[in-house]
């Protein structure tokens, strides 16, 4: 009794579970083994020690009997589970086989053993009962496939080479032939394919579903029903057609800057070209000028944006140095605010963003070293940068010319023509037609040059005269109804909300401090 005196058992669920189980008297006894300690209490003996406390503070009342009965308590405790754990009573379970040779091999496999001492670890286990091999690798019940449409591509040799069956393709061709503009597909197009389960490997698999861009504003898409049969949908995408005006300071070019806000580069050059028909680009623009430049431009519901042609450029605070698209006769071509068209004379700069570093006239010869006629004017432009027929007409000279080097001569009738020098390359033949704005050669120093520029000359019957003064016959003009369609037009696009003012203008800060 000493032992389970010390004991904080409360022993009253312990004898509702023995009358429950019809237990009386001191029917249970218990006699452990290896700790040699009294027997379970038998009924009775529970019923006295329901309210004995185990006493678990040995810092409370230290010295007396109480804490004495604790420490006799804890001393018990301790001994039985060290007793316990150094020597365990094994339970009583069946004895397992030992492992043959063969099963202890595959199971080196699974066991965790140092390679030093001949372990396997992660070695693969040999072949059991319990895997057998596939005849063959099961096939996924559906792959998605994305195949772009190639320059080279037809929608058909694509869908193919995605792994659409012959039979479907002729299928889909038909569905879409009426539903979409297959010419209009542009190649890069994704084809977005899924494809179905087959019922062999010899056949291909089933066209599923098929979306595709068709068009900017139209998305396709083919699904296959629940009777087996392809269904075309046309799924139209909302445009907004506004178009895109970017406004900015010139700084130190009109090209950089205009690049820095965002326009495409093939937009900068046809902006320069059709102002350079009603100024010098790099003697009549200022640094402190503003530009201001509309283009056709496209936004999806979806995000996308697709930039058009230009439509309107104009250097602000200049007289007549802003021009428009308009369409006349099929043929679209730019013109100045009252109607007339830009092109009345020869291009100023015949050179994209140039600056011009000698004029006409008798001038000091940088190679010779004389007093000697500059029969024409020099603008100083990087290597390689496209040389421009000032005017349309017909080649009559390209080739080498002594101290020019490269050299090509337009005439353009009625007794004018112009030369360009120095050229690094000629892109033009004798005899060939030119249109005003058309590259015929590029920017070099062949001949007697220091450095890359362009010479350019204009000839009126036979003599030199100052390219900065000459002019020939006047465009055409808009009158009627088509003027003032013309002027409504115009007013509409200085009416479209600026989009890139303050690009330009960071840009520009940013080129003047470099």
């Amino acid at each position: 009794m000493d032992f389970w005196a010390g004991t904080r058992f409360v022993f009253q669920p312990a004898l509702r579970t023995l009358e429950a189980a019809g237990v009386t008297g001191s029917g249970i006894r218990f006699v452990p083994s290896r700790l040699k300690l009294p027997a379970m209490p038998t009924r009775g003996d529970l019923a006295a020690l329901a309210d004995i406390e185990l006493i678990v503070d040995l810092g409370n009342a230290i010295g007396s009997r109480t804490w004495w009965r604790g420490l006799a308590t804890l001393a018990a405790l301790t001994y039985g589970a060290i007793t316990l754990g150094f020597d365990p009573v094994p339970l009583p379970t069946a004895l397992q086989p030992s492992l043959l040779p063969t099963q202890l091999a595959v199971a080196a496999a699974d066991r965790i053993e140092p390679l030093a001492l001949g372990g396997a670890t992660g070695a693969a286990p040999l072949p059991s009962n319990w895997v057998t091999r596939l005849a063959e690798a099961p096939e996924r019940p559906r792959i998605e496939v994305t195949a772009r449409l190639r320059k080279v591509d037809s929608l058909s040799s694509a869908l193919r080479r995605a792994g659409v069956g012959a039979d479907e393709v002729s299928t889909l061709t038909n569905l879409l032939s009426g539903a979409v503009a297959m010419k209009a597909v542009r190649p890069g197009t994704s084809l977005n394919v899924v494809l179905g389960r087959r019922e062999s490997k010899s056949v291909p698999r089933p066209l599923e579903s098929l979306a595709f861009r068709a068009a900017f504003d139209l998305k396709i898409e083919v699904n296959r029903t629940e009777t087996g049969a392809l269904t075309v949908k046309r799924i139209p995408i909302k445009i907004d057609n506004t178009p895109l005006r970017v406004s900015g300071r010139v700084g130190s070019s009109l090209y950089r800057a205009a690049r820095a806000a965002g326009i495409p580069a093939n937009l900068v050059s046809e902006a320069i070209k059709a102002l350079s028909h009603r100024l010098d680009i790099s003697r009549d623009v200022r640094g402190s000028d503003r530009f201001d430049i509309v283009v056709a431009h496209r936004r999806a519901e979806t995000g996308e944006t697709e930039t058009g042609n230009l439509l309107y450029a104009a250097i602000d605070g200049r007289k007549d140095a802003a021009v428009m698209r308009w369409p006349l006769a099929g043929k679209s071509q730019f013109y100045v605010s009252d109607g007339s068209s830009a092109r009345k004379g020869l291009m100023r700069t015949p050179v994209d963003g140039a600056a011009l570093t000698s004029g006409f006239g008798f001038r000091m010869h940088p190679i010779l070293g004389y007093s000697r006629m500059h029969r024409g004017v020099d603008f100083a432009a990087g290597a390689g940068a496209p040389v421009l027929a000032a005017a349309g007409g017909t080649v009559s000279y390209a080739g080498w010319h002594g101290g020019h080097g490269n050299y090509v001569r337009v005439d353009h009738g009625k007794g004018l023509s112009t030369a360009y020098a120095h050229l690094s390359r000629i892109s033009v033949r004798v005899g060939e037609r030119v249109g005003q704005g058309e590259r015929v050669g590029l920017v070099g120093s062949t001949g007697m040059s220091t450095g890359p520029h362009l010479h350019y000359e204009v000839w009126q019957n036979g003599r030199a005269i100052d390219p900065r003064s000459a002019k020939f016959a006047a465009g055409t003009q808009l009158t009627g109804n088509e003027l003032g369609r013309f002027k409504s037009e115009m007013a509409k696009l200085k009416r479209v909300r600026s989009g890139g003012t303050r690009v330009a203008e960071a840009s520009t800060k940013t080129e003047k401090r470099a």
